[in-house]
């Protein structure tokens, strides 16, 4: 039975289009490219951050956040870069009784942001600089089992990436629920494992209030 419902970040709760077009006008390539190459390298099941030694051999994310920041051109996140969803189906979870939680791969600074945006909307927000482990490193989501309070059996962690996300969650015990949007969720979306591990299939996070019941009822 789900009680607790864990959330990844990006391309679940924020749409990161306009972080990573930010970072195409860093790097002085077209947006229109960046996004391509990005899109080829998630197709090909390689990381990401591959995406930027496409256009610059030896680029360091870290250090390169680090200098955005001091051009005065930070990480930045607000309420306007939130999915349309996300508001009401964190009530809707919440006036269904559901404990809820905030955890993924992101930057202390990140998490400072996730703070201002959900402090009291749900009941832990906790990043990957703050555990120091990042998914798909299964300690992480032994940190997420260890801040909720149920059986590890009874979380649902919602994330838009069968890799980093559906993959490690199932094999740490958890429910899952994928969801559909963004670049992973839309490349993977065919893959075998989108149908096979999923406790529940998504388009929208409005879904979930009425997929944890019907879940829930089935299990009974």
């Amino acid at each position: 039975m789900i009680r607790a419902v864990v959330f990844d970040v990006g391309e679940c709760l924020v749409d990161e289009t306009r972080e990573y077009g930010t970072w195409a006008d860093w790097l002085d390539v077209p947006r229109h490219t960046f996004a391509a190459v990005f899109g080829a390298v998630i197709a090909q099941g390689r990381d990401y951050r591959e995406t930027f030694q496409e256009f610059r051999p030896g680029f360091d994310l870290y250090e390169e956040r680090e200098k955005r920041a001091q051009a005065g051109k930070p990480e930045w996140f607000g309420e306007d870069d939130l999915y349309s969803d996300v508001r009401p189906a964190l009530a809707s979870l919440r006036r269904a009784g559901l404990w809820l939680g905030i955890a993924g791969n992101q930057t202390v600074r990140a998490g400072g942001l996730l703070r201002e945006l959900f402090t009291g909307d749900v009941d832990l927000i906790s990043t990957s600089a703050q555990w120091g482990v990042s998914k798909p490193d299964p300690e992480f989501f032994v940190r997420v089992a260890e801040a909720a309070p149920f059986e590890v059996n009874a979380i649902l962690y919602v994330g838009d990436r069968l890799d980093n996300d559906i993959r490690p969650a199932v094999e740490a015990g958890m429910k899952t629920a994928l969801v559909r949007r963004g670049p992973w969720g839309t490349i993977q979306q065919d893959a075998p494992d989108a149908d096979r591990l999923p406790a529940l299939r998504i388009d929208s996070l409005s879904e979930l209030v009425k997929g944890i019941a019907k879940f829930n009822a089935s299990a009974c």
